[in-house]
């Protein structure tokens, strides 16, 4: 139903992507969006070694037979994970869609190319979208402050971030922070999006290997249900507002607080027995504001095809009508 720069680029059926989500994207949930007509990224780092992700994408690729890419999240660290190692599984893989994010993707460009791989890195900036350029990705993400994970330092929302970047670019932008729906992509659409990439949305839906309650959450939460926490730090993170975030955020605003007095809550091990046992105060856990949206858990398949039609709808339907002869 839509043509765009990005289903051209992907070779996708529809403008609708799922993010990586660590410990979130792996086969089942990918393939289903990829089988969707959608983009699906396995998450890089969910996988505990480089000969795991070799495995994950090679389960993929049982699962189906349409384009999905893999993220690959390059954090600072004081031991990183071996990033040469995981890039150069996903070049052998064959996989040809890569999403980037955290630092600049610039030291992977030149294997990435030669191997014919599309890059699209993820942004919260203007200012950095316009460097993703210029080192050469074939796409951009720009996360609105309404995201989920880290949505950057500057606080700008979709509506005033995403038409930003899109003047500011030449290179496709796929818009991202608050999209759940097809209003939401029909009003990318018209703001110069390329496509919308989702998180809390897919983790909603069926193939989402989470526990039920967190799906249950997502139900009874609304736009008022995230908490940003790390603010202190300049690292801005946006969770469900749980116990545990909002001891990180007293925590936080105490006068010589630092981040090892936080750590142990918020680590990532208590965050996946969120995820596998359903304690939903157990750690803190990624949502998005677009959770006040979310009000059913369908098949990803549902989904996709709902908020096309939708969209679709609203472009040659309602907002048709409002064009007076």
């Amino acid at each position: 139903m839509f043509k765009t720069r990005i289903t051209e680029l992907f070779g996708i059926e529809h403008p609708v992507i799922q993010g990586g989500m660590q410990r979130v994207s792996t086969a089942e949930l990918v393939a289903a969006v990829a089988n969707a007509g959608g983009l699906g990224f396995l998450s890089a780092l969910t996988q505990p070694t480089p000969a795991a992700l070799a495995e994950e994408i090679a389960r993929t690729q049982t699962m189906t037979n349409k384009p999905f890419g893999v993220n690959l999240t390059i954090l600072p660290s004081i031991t990183p994970p071996p990033y040469e190692e995981y890039a150069q599984v996903i070049i052998d893989s064959g996989v040809k869609i890569v999403e980037t994010a955290g630092r600049s993707p610039k030291p992977f460009m030149a294997a990435f190319k030669e191997a014919g791989i599309k890059v699209a890195h993820k942004c919260t900036s203007v200012r950095h979208a316009l460097k993703a350029q210029e080192v050469g990705c074939d796409a951009v993400i720009i996360d609105g402050f309404e995201a989920a994970g880290h949505p950057g330092e500057d606080d700008i929302p979709s509506l005033v971030l995403l038409p930003r970047t899109v003047d500011a670019l030449d290179i496709p932008v796929i818009a991202c922070g608050g999209f759940s729906d097809g209003r939401g992509l029909a009003a990318a659409l018209a703001m110069g999006a390329e496509a919308v990439s989702m998180g809390t949305r897919f983790l909603g839906t069926v193939e989402a290997p989470v526990h039920q309650n967190l799906k249950d959450k997502l139900l009874e939460g609304s736009e008022l249900d995230t908490q940003l926490i790390f603010r202190k730090f300049r690292n801005t993170a946006r969770v469900y507002r749980n116990s545990v975030a909002e001891e990180v955020v007293s925590i936080e605003q105490k006068k010589d607080t630092e981040f090892s007095d936080i750590a142990e809550l918020v680590s990532g091990k208590r965050g996946a027995k969120v995820l596998e046992t359903g304690d939903m105060e157990h750690g803190i856990w990624w949502a998005g504001m677009s959770q006040g949206l979310i009000y059913d858990i369908p098949t990803v398949d549902v989904l996709v095809k709902r908020i096309v039609s939708d969209a679709y709808e609203i472009v040659q339907g309602r907002l048709a009508k409002l064009i007076s002869a």
